[in-house]
């Protein structure tokens, strides 16, 4: 199921055109899945000793970045830029600053969404921030074994 059915938010359509060369580069460069702080999640949840998880798991409602099916753990890895941390509280960009207004916004809103389905369905969900995992990803790997062991 699509999850823009589940949460009444629809596409928000084409981004305005980038200011410049080196912003279009710099955008076209996001990736939606394998993003450092994931690699970097994933390598420290291998390195304390959970290797049977799944990476963005279609079959999980949210698509979860990294899911454990037995004990029904998901953990999202969010980019502080993206979806807006709370720790960091980063600036809007000063060109079309409607439109990242709006776009951030409703990041949050379908990341709570995603959260609150998996929780329903009896799933224990970690949100870490990427400047969590920069800073100690190991101390949140082990918040997941003592949880999923």
């Amino acid at each position: 199921m699509k999850l823009h059915r589940v949460t009444g938010l629809r596409p928000l359509g084409a981004p305005p055109k980038a200011s410049s060369k080196a912003v279009s580069k710099s955008m076209l460069s996001n990736r939606p899945r394998g993003t450092k702080p994931e690699v970097l999640m994933r390598r420290a949840l291998r390195k304390t000793g959970l290797t049977d998880y799944k990476n963005s798991c279609k079959e999980i409602p949210g698509r979860p970045d990294i899911a454990f099916l037995g004990p029904k753990v998901a953990i999202f890895v969010h980019g502080c830029f993206w979806h807006r941390c709370p720790r960091c509280k980063l600036s809007l960009p000063k060109i079309h600053r409607a439109f990242w207004k709006r776009k951030f916004e409703r990041n949050v809103i379908r990341d709570s969404i995603k959260k609150k389905l998996l929780e329903k369905e009896g799933w224990k969900v970690f949100v870490f921030w990427e400047c969590q995992i920069r800073k100690n990803p190991y101390k949140l790997a082990r918040r997941v074994k003592d949880y999923a062991s």
